[in-house]
């Protein structure tokens, strides 16, 4: 019988164990199967204890460039032509494509960074930011715990549409994901529609981070990604500092001790053995 794998190649699938993995998906039906693959990997992960009993995630086997810690699932939504594959394919490749076209469906790269002495993997999955394929939402945002909400500098439209999407986002993603708002192209600063204060202003407003971004000559692109897998990094460490401190408190292992009171019949016995002394 075929792997999930296998029937995601021969559905025209691209997968490969490399630095960069690409899977188009057109479908909720096609999207499953690509998770399916992805889960696949994501099973080859075993739940170990290092030296202070943290809890991590790391690979059974595999080469050195195999071997993380922690894999994060991050997503990019915006509206189509913002420049969302390309922040993908410079930060994961180092590649720009000025010929780029619409994203169809899915797709989806990884890159490992370091962070405290620990390898993040970052899984970023790219999105079509036509409405045609808004039917594959909720299996898109399904286990992401950050996601960077881009809109183009020069066209303020998709500025004003970032209120739609950060509202799809918190519909359908998790309560807690880790949200940066990025505005891309931002070399074309002789075209500026959206005023930086005003962008950073919404952001804090709904409690976000903010970046301003350029794909094609790389201007905070690194920056971008390396501060939200940083921040998803900080909130998962700490999470489980807590947890652990929670299951070794002080006073888990207090006993208690039950004296009973003291009778009437015993209080008298004693006083009588003090008069006779």
């Amino acid at each position: 019988m075929a792997s999930a794998c296998d029937r995601v190649k021969d559905s025209g699938y691209s997968f490969a164990r490399m630095t960069s993995h690409w899977i188009p998906a057109k479908s909720p039906g096609q999207l499953a199967r690509a998770q399916a693959c992805l889960n696949l990997e994501q099973n080859m992960l075993e739940t170990v204890n290092n030296d202070g009993g943290q809890t991590v995630q790391a690979r059974k086997m595999g080469t050195r460039e195999d071997e993380y810690d922690y894999l994060f699932k991050v997503v990019l939504i915006g509206d189509s032509g913002v420049g969302k594959s390309n922040l993908l394919s410079r930060f994961t490749r180092n590649e720009f494509n000025l010929e780029s076209k619409s994203t169809i469906g899915v797709e989806f790269a990884t890159r490992s960074i370091q962070v405290d002495g620990k390898t993040i993997k970052a899984q970023i999955w790219d999105t079509a930011g036509q409405e045609r394929y808004r039917a594959i939402t909720s299996a898109y945002y399904r286990g992401a715990v950050g996601a960077l909400l881009v809109y183009d500098i020069a066209k303020h439209l998709t500025y004003e549409n970032v209120e739609r999407w950060l509202k799809e986002l918190r519909d359908h993603g998790d309560n807690n994901i880790v949200i940066m708002l990025v505005g891309n192209k931002s070399d074309l600063r002789h075209l500026r529609a959206v005023p930086t204060d005003e962008a950073r202003a919404f952001a804090e407003k709904n409690c976000l981070s903010f970046i301003e971004t350029s794909a094609l000559d790389s201007t905070n692109v690194e920056e971008a990604f390396q501060n939200i897998l940083t921040e998803i990094y900080r909130i998962v460490s700490q999470k489980q500092i807590s947890d652990r401190l929670t299951h070794e408190s002080p006073g888990s292992d207090v006993v208690e001790i039950d004296v009973p009171p003291t009778s009437d019949g015993q209080k008298s016995n004693k006083l009588q053995c003090c008069q006779n002394m």
